[in-house]
């Protein structure tokens, strides 16, 4: 299966029930052309990799002395010293700095926050009676709420905006670098002034880790937060939104109270994570794992999404969060709480003031980013009745 190709992007759900039919746990897959990787699409086989990460390390180096420069997968698979591209003790260092930094983020706090910019967001868009959710709002909240914790002024969320758009729209590696460096030293410049005026903030909190990190590795930790942190935010607010709209029982529960939002979410969680194939890892030798064999250095991907709807743990999904839409073991995401926040709030706030929002294409006609990756929307255009401007927070 070519992860890359519109058979996958249209219908990865019907792909991952092919890969478990003809191979079982394990699938042989392209993130790229010639460039190989296998898939875990079994939640038990999943949990068994979670949990041997001196068999499975997450450090790509020595594949990624083997992959063409120009291999279109470096930018979410190469090196980068930090905690998502590296093992053991390095991964240890990076992982302690980051995990303290988040644990002091004010919750309350990112509530007003997430709270003040949607009534904003709305209110620009109330009285027009149409708008791309996606552009229009859960993009735009999410990048607000993610300066807001991280530290950025309005000038470095503008720099860190611009590159990650880059980015998202590279049509080459070279591009993709070169936005990557454009964070970084976006990156810099945060630190820089919060060593004048530190905040709380985890840019602030990064740098009392100084005895522990160097500027340069916490400068890479605060891009990989803002990278793959926001764009799998704003896409679960998208993609539930979706759900709440083409669903009409999910609808019908949410409206009506027998649902609730976090519900919504975490039902989303299992059935389409916006981070979809990811928790990559890198075996430093052969592997079997059941009765599979893994090449050393070939990329194991845990599909994210196909081990949630695994048949082998099918069952009652209502309040049940066992889903592995997080990851597992010693690379879960450490930023869940304030990511579940963020996505809650927006929600509340949408639903609350625009309770009529449909679809204003046939779902049919919503196109996905083709993203081996990411389980990402192009838009999510929606109308709804005419609003009064809400009152400011």
């Amino acid at each position: 299966m070519r992860l890359y190709s519109p058979k996958f992007t249209d219908d990865p759900h019907s792909a991952y029930a092919e890969m478990r039919r003809i191979h079982g746990e394990l699938a042989p897959v392209e993130v790229a052309s010639g460039v190989p990787a296998t898939l875990v699409t079994g939640y038990h086989a999943a949990r068994h990799i979670f949990g041997n990460p001196a068999h499975f390390p997450a450090d790509p180096r020595l594949w990624q002395s083997t992959t063409p420069a120009g291999c279109p997968a470096l930018p979410m698979m190469q090196w980068r010293p930090n905690a998502i591209r590296s093992a053991g003790e390095e991964h240890s260092r990076y992982r302690n700095a980051i995990t303290a930094s988040l644990d002091h983020i004010d919750l309350y706090a990112l509530r007003h926050t997430v709270e003040r910019t949607a009534v904003s967001l709305i209110n620009e868009i109330c009285k027009a009676g149409a708008a791309d959710l996606l552009s229009d709002y859960a993009l735009p909240l999410t990048i607000e709420a993610f300066d807001a914790v991280l530290g950025l002024s309005p000038e470095a969320g503008d720099e860190t905006y611009a590159a990650m758009m880059l980015r998202r729209g590279a049509v080459d590696i070279s591009a993709s670098d070169r936005a990557e460096e454009m964070l970084v030293v976006a990156m810099r410049k945060v630190l820089a002034g919060k060593r004048i005026t530190p905040a709380a903030d985890v840019a602030s909190r990064l740098l009392q880790r100084a005895a522990e990190l160097s500027e340069e590795e916490m400068a890479h930790q605060l891009v990989m937060l803002y990278l793959r942190g926001a764009e799998p935010t704003w896409n679960l607010i998208a993609n539930t939104l979706l759900s709440m709209l083409t669903d009409d029982g999910f609808g019908g529960d949410l409206l009506g109270g027998g649902l609730l939002v976090r519900d919504a979410i975490d039902e989303v969680l299992f059935t389409d994570p916006p981070v979809a194939n990811a928790c990559i890892s890198y075996p430093r030798q052969p592997q079997i794992v059941g009765e599979v064999w893994l090449p050393e250095h070939r990329p194991v991907i845990v599909s994210l999404a196909a081990c949630n709807t695994d048949p082998a743990v099918a069952g009652d999904r209502k309040g049940n969060r066992s889903h592995l839409a997080w990851g597992g073991g010693p690379h879960v995401c450490p930023g869940q709480a304030a990511a579940t926040v963020i996505v809650e709030v927006a929600l509340e706030q949408l639903l609350d003031a625009l309770p009529d929002i449909a679809l204003s294409v046939p779902a049919t006609q919503l196109r996905w980013r083709p993203d081996p990756f990411h389980r990402a929307l192009t838009a999510l255009p929606v109308t709804f009745a005419s609003a009064p401007p809400l009152p400011v927070v």
